[in-house]
């Protein structure tokens, strides 16, 4: 079972991929986790969500971000940040496509969203490439082990 978490394409792709999702992502979980009494009131106030999931959605764009740029268990680390912005969607949709580049929109459009759950699913399927944790885990797994034919 745990080879199949950390179980990683070693090519240069998935580690791109997890490189520009964590360090997108990251800046906004830190945004919000230095802040977070006033960004979960945000999320309660304005959202209309309860706090047993403002609180996850915070600790999951911060910490998800910090381990997906060091590679370890991408797979669940990208799921994890797949949910938050598939979940966050819906409260951006009436805003249109397009982030609110010139201030005409009422708030930001999900182009946003869309793009980071294209590549968290990429790194879902991938594992966490080349010169991730997962990598690592997976060598010494394997090592001392027989192949037997």
């Amino acid at each position: 079972m745990m080879n199949k978490v950390f179980k990683t394409d070693n090519s240069i792709s998935p580690t791109i991929l997890r490189y520009s999702l964590g360090i997108v992502m990251l800046p906004h979980g830190y945004h919000k986790i230095t802040n977070i009494s006033s960004t979960i009131e945000h999320l309660i106030q304005d959202y209309d969500l309860s706090p047993i999931l403002a609180l996850p959605i915070v600790i999951i764009e911060f910490f998800a971000s910090l381990l997906l740029l060091v590679g370890f268990a991408s797979r669940i680390m990208a799921f994890l940040i797949f949910t938050v912005m598939a979940g966050a969607i819906p409260y951006h949709w009436g805003n249109g496509f397009f982030m609110n580049w010139f201030g005409n929109q009422q708030g930001e459009g999900f182009e946003y969203h869309l793009l980071a759950l294209g590549i968290a699913l990429a790194i879902m399927v991938l594992g966490g490439g080349r010169y991730s944790l997962d990598a690592k885990i997976v060598q010494k797994s394997q090592k001392g082990k027989t192949i037997e034919c």
